[in-house]
């Protein structure tokens, strides 16, 4: 498995969509996942660390797991099938670990909170978009995470002259 960090959330310029940026936590190597605009949404209240007035589904999610006893152990993004990511939240209780089937951005949103780990496959990493998505990192404006220059080639060093 290879260890994540949530490295921003994007406008997809092409569509109502938000892209969430996972980086490869000792790497460059990136894993970008199309959600719904209210996860990402829910995904950069996280990161910024904005607290809703009232609770939302996954702070409802931490409290519950928080007050009866559940570990969140770590998020793993376990498969891709026809452009679809998969995704599992592993918990533990009473000497058990049990694995909860979600869709990433929720995982993702939840791992935020409790805070864990987030992972993905080996065969995730080798097998997400390709070209396609050094064709879509390449038309991405630096602006949109808020930084003065990222680099986002997959496949290259960035310590290396391009």
């Amino acid at each position: 498995m290879i260890r994540l960090k949530v490295h921003g959330v994007l406008d997809d310029p092409n569509t109502e969509n938000h892209v969430v940026v996972l980086r490869k936590e000792e790497g460059f190597e990136v894993l970008p996942i199309w959600v719904g605009s209210v996860e990402g949404h829910a995904i950069r209240l996280a990161l910024e660390g904005v607290v809703p007035p009232r609770p939302a589904s996954h702070d409802l999610l931490r409290d519950i797991a928080r007050n009866i006893g559940l570990v969140v152990t770590r998020v793993v993004v376990t498969d891709i099938n026809e452009n679809t990511y998969y995704a599992s939240i592993y918990i533990k209780a009473n000497d058990s670990e049990y694995s909860i089937d979600a869709r990433p951005s929720d995982a993702i949103a939840f791992a935020l909170r409790v805070p864990c780990p987030i992972y993905a496959t080996g065969d995730v990493m080798k097998h997400r978009a390709g070209e396609t998505l050094d064709v879509w990192l390449k038309r991405l404006d630096s602006h949109n995470f808020g930084k003065e220059s990222m680099r986002f080639n997959c496949d290259e060093n960035p310590s290396r002259s391009a």
